[in-house]
């Protein structure tokens, strides 16, 4: 009687076992893929200000961009992947091996990045401690069992294809972005200093800041230092304006303050502080990102704007 009944291969789960685990994969796939895909294409889309995350987490200064390029064009091929159930074990794998290689970095400069925001996922504000690691770890065990539970995946070719273009999406939007770096022209006129004040004559130095920003205050406190000669220095709060003179005393940092970011925004577009931009006669030399190491003062020396 056996002989005549449908049985599984020997070693198979039951139907309703195999049913339940490849929901669990798909599920945690796809939750995965979200993720990593936002992480993604917001590093490729804004390389400049995703460099300037990565230096905050400690990454070296002339490897922050090529990191953050890596690391959108892995997280979104890796999302991909994950949606696709052709490619899905490849992209859990993946996954698997970006969360493993940000837990050891955390971990190694846990001291140093401890209570600071890790930057990793863009609008989630996840800062470095115990929580993080738990969080991670949770990732990691999505990835695990999307991958365990998933069909083996095939098709490397057709993958590579997609990696491909996903690099070359990458390196397109940097290349507008550099091309967006300079030539931008200011306003006429801003307020600063409770007055009407000229943005297109001379070298001008404007620094957004939120007063409340760890990262804005020791940008801040390094820039007080720096000799200015005849750039005037312009700083604009983007949150918190109350703070500004408090902010201005605590850093050292001498100033004219404008309460202008809205007009000044719609310009020089940036996503979050410290940002600042280097103008001459009216015009974008060039837009200030780094905040790290030997930098902005390397670009402001070569640009003229310090001594």
């Amino acid at each position: 009687m056996d002989d005549s009944m449908a049985q599984p291969p020997d070693g198979a789960p039951p139907a309703a076992l195999a049913a339940w685990k490849n929901a669990a994969a798909v599920v945690c796939a796809v939750l995965l893929a979200l993720l990593f895909l936002i992480s993604g294409i917001w590093k490729i889309t804004d390389p400049l200000r995703a460099a300037t995350l990565m230096t905050q987490a400690l990454v070296p200064h002339i490897l922050s961009l090529p990191a953050a390029l890596c690391a959108g064009i892995g997280e979104t091929f890796a999302g991909v992947l994950l949606l696709i159930p052709r490619y899905r074990r490849w992209g859990a794998w993946l996954t698997g091996l970006m969360l493993v290689a940000f837990l050891v970095y955390f971990a190694i400069f846990y001291g140093q990045l401890r209570g600071q925001e890790c930057n990793c996922f863009p609008w989630v504000k996840r800062a470095v401690g115990p929580a993080f690691f738990i969080g991670d770890a949770i990732m990691l065990l999505m990835a695990a069992v999307a991958g365990v539970w998933a069909r083996p995946s095939r098709g490397i070719r057709n993958a590579s294809i997609v990696l491909g273009a996903v690099a070359v999406f990458a390196f397109a939007s940097f290349g507008i972005h550099a091309a967006r770096q300079t030539g931008l022209k200011a306003p006429d006129v801003i307020t600063a200093d409770n007055r009407p004040y000229s943005l297109q004559r001379g070298k001008i130095f404007i620094y957004f800041f939120d007063p409340e920003c760890a990262h804005c205050d020791v940008a801040a406190r390094a820039m007080s230092k720096y000799n200015w000669g005849e750039t005037k220095v312009i700083v604009v709060p983007t949150a918190q304006p109350q703070f500004t003179g408090q902010f201005l005393q605590a850093t050292g940092l001498r100033a004219m303050v404008s309460y202008d970011v809205v007009p000044l925004r719609q310009v020089f577009s940036f996503v979050s502080s410290p940002y600042a931009v280097a103008l001459d006669n009216g015009r974008q030399k060039a837009a200030v990102t780094q905040f790290e190491a030997q930098q902005p003062e390397q670009t402001l020396r070569e640009l003229g704007f310090v001594y």
